[in-house]
Order: C-alpha cells, then structure tokens, then sequence
C-alpha cells in the first residue's frame, strides 16, 4: 500500500463529527450541522460555520442536524457534511484516496468497543470492563470481555435530550423560549447530575412566550439539576440494566476496575457520582472524553486485522 494513503477515523456523531489521523491525534472537532440554501437546496456551511447559524437563519436558509438520534436523517446531507470533513483533514489537492473507518451507532460498528479502546482499555484481557458513552444522540452501555460484548444496550437518551428538557423547563415556568445552543449552554455553565451545596445561577436571553419580546432570567444550577433528571434517570437506567446482564465473574472485575465514562455529555458535572449513586460502582471520566470514539476509530483502522472481528458487526 503506497505510504501516502492517510488513513482517517471518523465519530460521526449526532451532536459533533470528530476524524482521528493516526500519530497525529484528532485533526478536526466540529460540530454535525450542515446550512441548506431551500430555494436551490444547495449546502452553503458545514461545521462551525453551519452551527452560528443555527436559530438565526432566514426562510431561505436552513441549518440543522442530518443526524437524529444516532442515525442518519438525511443521507444527501450526511454525505455532503463527510466530503466536507475529510477534504478538510486530507487537504484538497491530495492525489489518493484515502482509508476511512466511520464509526455510526446503527449497527454497523460496535462503537462502545471503539469508545474502550481510545480510552485505552485493554479490550482482548479476560477481564470485564464497562463503557458507557454518552454523546449527542444516544447513550451506549457494554460490557466488554476478550474482544467482545457480554452484554449491552442503547438508549436514545443523551446530550440533545438534555438540552431539550432544560429549553421546555425554562419555557414552563418563565415563559420564556430559547435555542438549543442557549440550553446547551447553561448545561455547560452550570449543569449538574446532582443538587448541588452552593448554588450557581446564569443569565437566561431569549423570547418571552406571552409578549414575543426579548426578556432575560436567572437560572440556578439546581433547579436545572430538577429540569433533567429524568433523562439522567433514563440513562441510569439503562446502565443498571447491562449490570443486571452481567455474569457473576465479570461484575466482580467491573467493582473492582469501575466503570469508564466517555462520550461528551459524560463530561456533565458530578455525572460520575450520579452513577456510583445509581449503581454502587465507581466510575471515571475517561482522558479526552469527547475524543474516545474518534481515537478507538482509528487505532482500529490502523490496526485492523488485529481489530477486525471485534468492531465490525456481522451483517
């Protein structure tokens, strides 16, 4: 194979597409939104770009996610938003084409066993290791043992369900609405798993409901904790259900090695407490959380007869 074929491995995530170039990390992070022109249904802006215009477009513009819930919505755009990506990491002139591996939670990867081996777990050991990866779309749970996956399970519940339960809280009791970038925000700001001791507020703008007039709030970090429990219980539910499936030998590893977090909304404050609340079990925000499927993604495509069988789901 000539030495100047890159190889790329690309999360194409529901919130965020991420592409990893062996030895040289995470090239590209940027968010999976894609700027249609309607008129002439044109994409104009992928990425960054495509993302401020999020909310603010006129009539004539659309900007949104290609892909719901982990999956893909829409094909056309999905593909134009990846020609996009990789022209991007390889550069536009480059003469080869270039070996990607994309990882999609639909079934065609096991993207937790990508998720364990960017966070470094040693996945081939007779050792039970857990993985719960939270991203934008869905909430994946596995535990992993020789290669494999014992048990596990997916649950269309993470970042972007959070977002929108924190929007319909702000709208029920201020009457006031907001964007999805604005209630991403005061989840990044002061979101947390748990009721916290000292209570953090923020500054909410939007539109009031009542008068269509710009109005502005505070929030407080607890009431927003009260606005997403739900969903976090929805998650927690789902990773007690794959403990439930677990063997008795391979839970003991899990107690004693704990479970490992990643994905983007595993990055959520105190979220790791909320988990040894739930469960009894320990867990541990993986190093460069976000980044665990795009790196697992391409350690397996550069090492992939070693990998092969264990990512690949059979058809």
């Amino acid at each position: 194979m000539p030495l100047f074929i890159k190889k790329l491995g690309i999360d194409l995530g529901t919130a965020n597409t991420l592409v990893f170039v062996p030895n040289e990390g995470v090239v590209l992070n940027e968010p999976s939104v894609v700027a249609v022109s309607v008129p002439e249904n044109k994409v104009l802006a992928v990425g960054n770009e495509a993302k401020v215009m999020v909310g603010k477009t006129p009539d004539s513009i659309t900007a949104y996610r290609p892909m719901k819930d982990g999956v893909i919505a829409d094909y056309r755009v999905t593909e134009a938003m990846l020609r996009y990506y990789i022209t991007k990491a390889i550069g536009k002139w480059n003469l080869f084409k270039p070996e990607v591996m994309i990882s999609v939670p639909a079934g065609v990867i096991k993207e937790p066993i990508l998720a364990a081996i960017g966070a470094g777990i040693p996945i081939h050991e007779p050792i039970g290791h857990m993985v719960v990866d939270i991203g934008g779309g869905t909430t994946d749970a596995a535990v992993i043992s020789l290669g494999g996956i014992v048990a596990s399970t997916s649950v269309k519940v993470a970042g972007n369900k959070i977002d929108q339960a924190i929007a319909d809280y702000i709208k029920k009791t201020s009457n006031l609405i907001i964007g999805e970038r604005t209630a991403e925000q005061i989840k990044i700001e002061i979101g947390s798993a748990i009721p916290v001791d000292k209570d953090e507020h923020c500054q909410v703008k939007g539109r009031d409901f009542i008068t269509g007039l710009p109005r502005s709030i505070t929030a407080s970090a607890n009431e927003i904790q009260k606005a997403i429990d739900p969903e976090l219980r929805e998650i927690m539910r789902a990773i007690k259900n794959v403990l439930q499936e677990t063997p008795p030998e391979l839970a003991s590893d899990i107690i004693d090695k704990g479970i490992v977090m990643t994905g983007g909304t595993s990055l959520l404050r105190n979220i790791g407490e909320l988990v040894y609340r739930s469960t009894g079990v320990r867990a541990q925000i993986a190093e460069d959380a976000l980044l665990c499927v795009a790196k697992g993604t391409g350690i397996a495509l550069d090492h992939l007869e070693v990998y092969k069988k264990n990512v690949l789901a059979k058809r």
